[in-house]
């Protein structure tokens, strides 16, 4: 580790020689520039010119870049840059330290390159009021524990250079070995096996897709690259690639472009052609779907970053695809989208293939800088629980539970464990979980093992004039997601006012599932609650029905559901609650009852795409209807009877899924899913046709008849 005064004009061929020293070795640094921002920025502008700084990025006040040859970005656009190469990085911390924008943009860094980080002193760090804290609710006046883990990590690490604005002591910078031979970026042999994989895989059978999993910088992108260009060349006429936008695939086009050299004849942003008319073309996932071109294979990177929802749909669209993703993301959606997608491609294509990429292509597998940032961001954080000490019997501890003062290795293990069972779970997570003073964790462990952790946060709370404005729509109140959700969409100021605990996370091993730990720890947190004056517990979640039901299993029954999709996953955004208390338990009924009054109206207008097993889920759990009166009767009896329109029984078809226990009774019959699109939904026939749920309108209003007839025979008394 360095310490030293800044001198007033840094040795710029020192820099330089360090640079080449690293791009030798293969390495990368961190340079922390710990004082006053204003020295430092001095400091900066009087080095940045002698030094190789090309392609480099300043995140920072656009008016304020130290050097006109670094492009100056927002943090909040650092994923636009994931795939492409830097050599410098300038991140102003005083401005604000978003995590999962910091170590996105650190994966960018080729060999050779320094990330420059201007902060205040390392001391300093669990008091520095981040400006990015405002973002996130975190702008409080406590210790903040996840900068001060930060700050140690920093601390101890020797390859961090750090530059202490003001010390007295002469900075050295430090001196690397002389390694031959020089590192070099070429072609790994990880990469030329995925090659011939994906090669193999674009000429073979129909119906075999190939996942490909990969930290970043292992070159999952140009070994795409690779592929497509010789798949071209062997025969393939059309190669299509998509991504979350065309700056992702900036390297899976040079290569292919390399790769094809003189045979290409026509090269433009978004597509390579070749001489003998073979098209390699880059469309957005959307323009995709919607367009549907032909194409013998489809390729898609950075798929993680992709709604699951809209994978499907290009899986079961074309013959060949491939999809390639992140494992350890810095957009956090690694593992959870092997784990959620695994299950599609199970069911719908089980000849499936899987490859990986382990060695680094743009550094050297010892990187410093990558070892840092995985340390600093736990993108390594993974569970594995003792197997043996999971089957053994054991008495079940749930406990309270405070990340800030964990241990690294406890630390690690409980946030690889959220990594592991979410969607999506980022740095960003890893830091509000940490910080959040308003937060309560719970973790379950079994012969010394964490097999579980429950993270909640304590909203509400608001005065009873700002419930009101929230209510109304006339205000939005920073974080409060639950409360002021359910204040606004059900018109309650109550469910402002009164407090609630939201369960964020929750998460159990996969060894030990089915075991009730997650409904223990529910119970827990549920328990500490009510005893404080929580006056509800509740959770907001991208809906589906295995995750429904086991929230339903927990006591929480559904409060409200989204009009959008969620853009990570596609699914409709659930929220579910229970009481806790008298107050609480007016306002669950009040607004389930409300809830139950409007969702007739609601579903065919805003939930047409909800899977027909979780609308029957929530069908069958809002308080039931009314039961049809005796012309409702007559009206089914005559539509069983083949005597009466489809479109006529419709207002009553649609009022009898809500009487009640019919939907518990629909639920179990083959039809169920028709029922559901043709009824509750309003799908036209033309629709239910190509969903493949009937023949056409005869044959499906035929059904429809056969099931009224069951009902009102074998159903529940109406």
């Amino acid at each position: 580790m360095t310490f030293g005064i800044v001198p007033p004009v840094p040795d710029a061929d020192a820099w330089r020689s360090l640079q080449s020293g690293l791009a030798a070795a293969g390495h990368r640094r961190l340079v922390l520039l710990e004082g006053a921002r204003a020295l430092a920025m001095q400091w900066l502008q009087t080095l940045l010119p002698g030094i190789n700084a090309e392609g480099g990025l300043w995140v920072g006040p656009a008016g304020d870049v130290p050097d006109n040859r670094l492009t100056s970005i927002d943090p909040a656009k650092a994923r636009q840059w994931l795939g492409q190469e830097t050599s410098v990085i300038v991140w102003d911390g005083w401005q604000g330290n978003p995590p999962d924008a910091f170590a996105a943009l650190s994966g960018t860094l080729k060999a050779g390159g320094l990330l420059f980080w201007l902060m205040p002193s390392l001391a300093e760090w669990e008091h520095f009021a981040d400006p990015d804290y405002a973002r996130t609710g975190l702008d409080h006046d406590q210790p903040h524990p996840f900068a001060r883990r930060m700050a140690g990590i920093l601390a101890a690490d020797s390859s961090v250079i750090r530059v202490q604005i003001g010390s007295s002591e002469a900075l050295a910078l430090p001196e690397l070995p002389n390694l031959k031979p020089e590192f070099t970026v070429a072609t790994t042999p990880d990469q030329q096996e995925l090659v011939g994989k994906l090669v193999a895989f674009g000429l073979g059978r129909r119906r075999r897709p190939i996942v490909v999993t990969a930290d970043r910088g292992r070159g999952k992108s140009a070994a795409l690259g690779m592929a497509a260009a010789q798949l071209l060349q062997q025969g393939r006429r059309q190669v299509l690639v998509t991504a979350p936008s065309r700056a992702n695939v900036n390297a899976l086009f040079e290569h292919a472009r390399q790769s094809l050299g003189a045979e290409v004849q026509d090269a433009r942003e978004e597509r390579i052609v070749t001489g003998s008319g073979a098209l390699l073309r880059f469309l957005p996932i959307r323009e995709l779907l919607s367009e549907k071109p032909e194409a013998e294979v489809i390729m898609v990177d950075e798929a993680a970053a992709i709604p699951v929802s809209l994978l499907k749909r290009v899986l079961l669209g074309w013959p060949r695809v491939a999809f390639a993703s992140t494992v350890h993301g810095y957009e956090g959606a690694g593992r959870g989208f092997a784990v959620r997608f695994r299950q599609i491609l199970e069911q719908a294509t089980p000849q499936w293939q899987s490859q990986t990429l382990s060695r680094p292509v743009r550094w050297a597998t010892h990187d410093p800088l990558e070892r840092l940032i995985f340390r600093l961001f736990l993108l390594g954080a993974d569970h594995n629980p003792d197997d043996l000490a999971v089957e053994r019997s054991g008495d079940l501890v749930i406990e309270p539970w405070q990340p800030g003062l964990a241990s690294e290795a406890e630390l690690a293990d409980a946030f690889g464990l959220l990594v592991n069972a979410h969607y999506r779970t980022t740095p960003a997570d890893l830091r509000q979980w940490m910080d959040d003073p308003l937060a309560r964790s719970w973790r379950a462990r079994i012969n010394g093992q964490t097999l579980g952790v429950l993270w909640g946060a304590v909203e509400g709370g608001l005065s009873n004039a700002l419930a009101e404005q929230v209510a109304s729509g006339k205000r939005r109140v920073r974080g409060h997601l639950l409360p002021q959700s359910l204040a606004s969409h059900s018109g309650f100021p109550e469910a402002a006012s009164q407090r609630g605990l939201r369960i964020i996370r929750i998460a159990v091993s996969a060894q030990a599932r089915r075991r009730g730990i997650g409904g223990s720890l529910v119970a827990a947190a549920a328990l500490d609650a009510s005893q404080v004056g929580v006056d509800f517990i509740g959770t907001s979640f991208g809906g589906s029905a295995d995750l429904y039901g086991f929230w339903a299993t927990s006591g929480l029954a559904l409060a409200r559901i989204g009009f959008q999709q969620e853009a990570t996953s596609g699914e409709y955004p659930v929220q579910m609650i229970r009481a806790l208390s008298a107050q609480g338990e007016s306002l669950v009924q009040r607004i389930r009852m409300r809830l139950a009054r409007h969702w007739l109206v609601l579903v065919p207008l805003s939930w047409k795409a909800l899977e027909p097993a979780l609308l029957m889920d929530m069908t069958s759990d809002l308080p039931a209807g009314l039961s049809p009166d005796t012309a409702d009767i007559r009206d089914l009896k005559n539509f069983g009877g083949g005597h009466r329109g489809f479109l006529l029984t419709l207002p009553v078809l649609r009022e009898l899924s809500l009487a009640p226990a019919v939907m518990v009774w629909l639920r179990g019959h083959q039809d169920a899913h028709l029922w559901c699109r043709s009824v509750l939904q309003g799908w036209s026939w033309p629709e239910l046709r190509k969903e493949g749920l009937c023949s056409g309108q005869r044959e499906g209003e035929d059904r429809m008849r056969a099931v009224v007839r069951e009902l009102l025979q074998n159903g529940p008394e109406l």
